[in-house]
């Protein structure tokens, strides 16, 4: 059956939802040796790279399924996965859902302790996780089955029982913030939650341009890793999955060698590609970068989309011109998909962190939280949603899953504004936000952008505001620099003149760190945090 088809057939199923994608293109027809999954490394006896067919993929899920049944796995029994690559959280994350299982998808970074009170926490009944994690979690009484992931595998594919038919509100994952900056918080996302964007936007039209064959630089256990798979195997896309997202050289290298039409990532590997001169490397097979979690700057945006090629249609037909498109969509994992979405191009100029319009499905509201009413147009509010896209709720924590929610509509923790345009923006994380005094707010996230556009020689950059003793508010801007910039110039008035007159006022002082002392996190969030605290304790030790 055409791929076409497929889609057509998925889109028009009720019962096709997050949880059981890889079943449903097999009941439609879809071909087995058609496109799977690859990964950056060796599973099963398959090299890594290697892309594995629809029916290959199917059978190695068959395999992980029958094995884990044996071991007493039963559905809605939750079972924590914490291991290192793509290849064993997606394998068993299919095996898991085959069951009607509930995969609780870590964080690989989570210190062992942290992680053995957040598998206690789940109150699940078994934990899958490979040789690495089982010894950072040696010592610690987890009072559950452990299994060794590198066993999982050898089930026999032919004694997997049927494959579980999931309710719309069924379970089918837990993924958590990132773990690696406080105790995580258990999302839930249910068959339907996680799936109706993927029908709605993805499968209602006709392909999109550089999703024919996706390099996916996202975290593995994530919402949105498992959204990119249910969107390429809907979508009959090649996909590639790396195990790490950490390491700019690397994604640079996997998009040469593997040559994808797009790329998608979150806005922490803009940031990191940003330190290499696109013009020293082969990226014309890209024509699409996709971004989610937080949005992304200005400078990152535009190095991206003045490199790759797209097609473009002309009075001569279709020719591939040079430049690429970049789509933006802030989404957190609560929110189980982007709720706006904008898409940049070489010649458009609607940045200052605009992240569009809404999409069809998000009921957007920007709320007084001391009112509950909607601002007015311009004046920044909390960014309240209402989705067929949100978590249920948070696993075991009925008191975080209503405490933020206002007047039916969930808050995401963002500030942003709109314009008289109907056009968003977003500028800052509520957490991350200071109140000045007389109407005049710190904004870290749109300061930074201010800083970026401002200043050509910084790379990236991170404002840390702190209260001093006496109740000022100060600010220190620490600073990453484009290879071949001055580390020893003085930045301090160009930071300065770049901020509001209300925000410059504040400022201490700038910090130019060395690229070997950039914290390197999977979200922009963990980043920004974990930097903020390294200088903090800098500060207090000097």
């Amino acid at each position: 059956m055409a791929s076409t088809s497929i889609r057509a057939a998925l889109a028009a199923d009720p019962g096709v939802g997050a949880g059981n994608v890889l079943h449903k293109l097999i009941e439609h027809g879809a071909p087995l040796d058609g496109p799977g999954m690859a990964f950056d490394t060796p599973v099963d006896g398959f090299p890594a790279w290697q892309g594995l067919t629809l029916g290959e993929l199917y059978h190695r899920a068959a395999a992980r399924a029958a094995w884990l049944h044996a071991a007493g796995i039963r559905r809605r029994d939750p079972v924590a996965i914490y291991v290192t690559t793509a290849a064993d959280c997606f394998l068993n994350w299919m095996g898991l859902t085959w069951l009607g299982a509930i995969p609780a998808l870590m964080n690989p970074n989570i210190p062992g302790d942290i992680a053995a009170e957040y598998i206690r926490k789940l109150r699940g009944v078994a934990l899958l996780a490979d040789a690495a994690h089982l010894e950072r979690l040696a010592g610690h009484d987890l009072g559950i089955a452990v299994h060794d992931v590198a066993e999982t595998g050898t089930g026999d594919p032919a004694t997997a029982p049927a494959p579980f038919r999931h309710h719309a509100d069924d379970p089918i994952a837990i993924t958590h913030s990132s773990g690696t900056t406080r105790m995580p918080t258990a999302v839930v996302h249910s068959h339907a939650s996680l799936f109706h964007a993927t029908r709605r936007i993805r499968l209602s039209g006709p392909r999109a341009q550089g999703t024919e064959r996706i390099l996916s630089a996202l975290p593995a256990p994530h919402a949105a890793g498992i959204m990119t798979i249910n969107h390429a195997l809907s979508n009959r896309s090649d996909l590639l999955f790396l195990s790490r997202q950490d390491d700019g050289a690397a994604v640079l290298e996997a998009i040469e060698r593997w040559k994808p039409t797009g790329v998608f990532g979150f806005a922490v590997t803009w940031a990191e590609l940003a330190r290499f001169d696109f013009d020293q490397h082969d990226l014309a097979s890209v024509s699409l970068w996709f971004n989610t979690g937080d949005c992304a700057h200005e400078p990152h945006i535009r190095h991206l989309v003045n490199a790759g090629s797209r097609n473009v249609v002309t009075r001569d037909g279709v020719k591939r011109v040079k430049g690429s498109h970049f789509v933006d969509g802030l989404g957190s994992t609560e929110m189980g998909h982007s709720a706006f979405h904008i898409t940049h191009r070489p010649d458009t100029e609607r940045y200052g962190r605009c992240v569009g319009v809404p999409h069809v499905f998000a009921d957007v509201a920007l709320l007084d939280t001391a009112t509950g009413k909607e601002v007015p147009v311009g004046a920044v509010g909390h960014f309240g949603l209402k989705s067929p896209t949100l978590a249920p709720g948070y696993w075991n924590d009925h008191v975080n899953t209503y405490r933020n929610r206002l007047g039916g509509y969930y808050l995401t923790g963002d500030l942003m504004f709109r314009d008289a345009e109907g056009y968003y923006y977003h500028v800052d994380r509520a957490v991350d936000s200071v109140d000045l005094g007389g109407g005049n707010w710190l904004y870290t996230a749109m300061s930074e952008e201010q800083i970026l556009r401002a200043i050509p020689d910084v790379r990236d950059c991170t404002v840390v505001a702190v209260t001093t003793p006496e109740g000022t508010v100060v600010a220190d801007v620490l600073l990453s620099l484009h290879a071949g910039a001055d580390p020893s110039r003085d930045h301090t008035e160009a930071v300065r003149g770049a901020l509001s007159p209300a925000v410059a006022a504040t400022l201490r002082k700038v910090v130019v760190f060395p690229d070997e002392d950039i914290v390197v996190g999977p979200t922009g969030k963990v980043r920004k945090f974990l930097m903020r605290q390294r200088h903090l304790a800098e500060l207090a030790n000097a």
